[in-house]
């Protein structure tokens, strides 16, 4: 009778089609989803023409992945995994501030889907409470996976000479980094602005419409200031104290941190862990402090040129980055936790002074703006150079630690699947058998 339910189902789906005059069929059935052939189509023909290349293969594995996540919907609803509407609109507002955000505008977003903005939210509400919950189902299965360092050689070992990954040119740089000081009047003026951003809120505006047009946060503001689930760990000291005070919806009274002045709105609490959003406005310099950072930088640069100080010295004496100074002006790239750097992850103004340095040599002083949008002046020396090279363990631990983890996670992934499938009812069509799938083994 189930498997009736589900074949009625799927011809209604196949039924909505027919009324749009496409033509379509049923190619798989995982547990109560039926997958659609125009499921399949609709994947394929949005993606770039370069991927395109044998269209046979590419929809096999397109079909794979929509087997795979309809397996992980039907294991959720066993499960009874959820999630919320709140963070189902939450994510969907996100993204589509960023859809209009890379397109220009809303009518030009509904222009080119040829659809209104509510159909538009309506089918991105849909896929994305579907995609959510099988992102939740699988974190359940992989959990937190941890790999051994004995697990990383043997994956290094296991690879075929030619799967070795070439790692890009990498740098380490050390850099001393003077701050303008920030006079009271330039203060007043940020705070004067963010209140009134603040009674705007209060008085019904939408916030995270008002972090869009107006937070000085370039990470956060094109999500309308939301910055995700956080700890208190992963905030500073006088945001957190602020944020986790809040309830669901409060908007917070206007708090100063290192970075300038931000109004906080909390979204989801959930455990240790809370979901905010912020409005940043960061405290400008006028031209007569600038001058003064910039002069004060050069004269600790001629220092060091007359051998009065070290730049490791320096740094620690003079440098007002906190995260580098006292370790002799050593940066730290924040996505590995390592001292090394591709180019691509350096801002444009550091990466075009290390393109003109050789080993050991020290820059000008450049002006910069950092990740909080706050502008500085530093000097920066290029410690060391690591040129483009197949990866190895002593130099490239980090990355083959990470593709390690991953393989890990996949190979955990595929068990599961392969496990899952033989006590679940899929059926798939006969078009579609001679398929090589690597997850799913039919």
């Amino acid at each position: 009778m189930k498997r009736i339910i589900i074949f009625i189902l799927c011809l209604l789906s196949l039924e909505i089609n027919a009324q749009s005059n496409v033509i379509d069929k049923v190619v798989a059935v995982v547990g109560n989803n039926c997958i659609l052939l125009s499921d399949i189509e609709n994947q394929y023909y949005q993606m770039p023409d370069k991927e395109k290349m044998d269209n046979v293969d590419l929809k096999c594995s397109i079909l794979e992945e929509q087997i795979y996540q309809n397996l992980l919907l039907h294991q959720a609803e066993l499960d009874s995994i959820t999630v919320s509407e709140k963070e189902v609109e939450s994510e969907m507002e996100r993204r589509l501030r960023y859809f209009i955000n890379q397109i220009g505008s809303e009518k030009k977003l509904e222009e080119y889907f040829n659809k209104s903005i509510i159909d538009i939210k309506n089918e991105l509400r849909k896929s994305l409470r579907k995609q959510m919950i099988a992102e939740r189902m699988q974190d359940k299965i992989v959990g937190t996976l941890k790999v051994t360092p004995s697990e990383v050689r043997q994956y290094f070992k296991s690879l075929p000479p030619d799967s070795i990954p070439t790692i890009d040119e990498q740098v380490e740089y050390q850099q001393i980094v003077i701050y303008p000081l920030i006079g009271e009047k330039e203060k007043r003026e940020a705070k004067e602005k963010l209140n009134s951003i603040r009674e705007r809120i209060l008085k019904g505006e939408n916030f995270s419409t008002l972090a869009v047009l107006y937070s000085e946060d370039p990470g956060s503001a094109i999500r309308g200031g939301e910055l995700g689930f956080v700890s208190r760990n992963d905030l500073v000291p006088e945001f957190s104290g602020a944020a986790f005070k809040l309830k669901e919806g409060e908007v917070s009274p206007i708090i100063e941190t290192d970075f300038g002045f931000h109004i906080i709105q909390l979204i989801e609490r959930r455990g240790e862990q809370i979901n905010v959003r912020h409005i940043l406005i960061t405290i400008k310099s006028g031209y007569d402090e600038l001058t003064k950072a910039e002069n004060k930088l050069s004269s600790i640069l001629q220092k060091i040129a007359t051998d009065s100080i070290t730049f490791s010295k320096a740094a620690e004496k003079y440098s007002m980055d906190k995260n580098t100074a006292y370790n002799g002006g050593l940066a730290i790239n924040s996505l590995t936790n390592t001292s090394r750097f591709n180019i691509s992850e350096l801002d444009n103004a550091t990466a075009n002074q290390i393109n003109n340095l050789k080993i050991g040599q020290i820059s000008p002083v450049f002006q910069f703006t950092d990740e909080h949008g706050k502008k500085g002046y530093k000097v920066i020396r290029l410690k060391a150079l690591y040129p483009s090279h197949k990866a190895n363990l002593t130099d490239d631990y980090y990355f083959i630690e990470q593709a390690t983890t991953e393989y890990k996670r996949k190979t955990k992934i595929q068990a599961w699947a392969q496990k899952k499938i033989k006590t679940t009812y899929f059926t798939i069509d006969d078009s579609f058998k001679k398929c090589n799938f690597n997850i799913i083994k039919n």
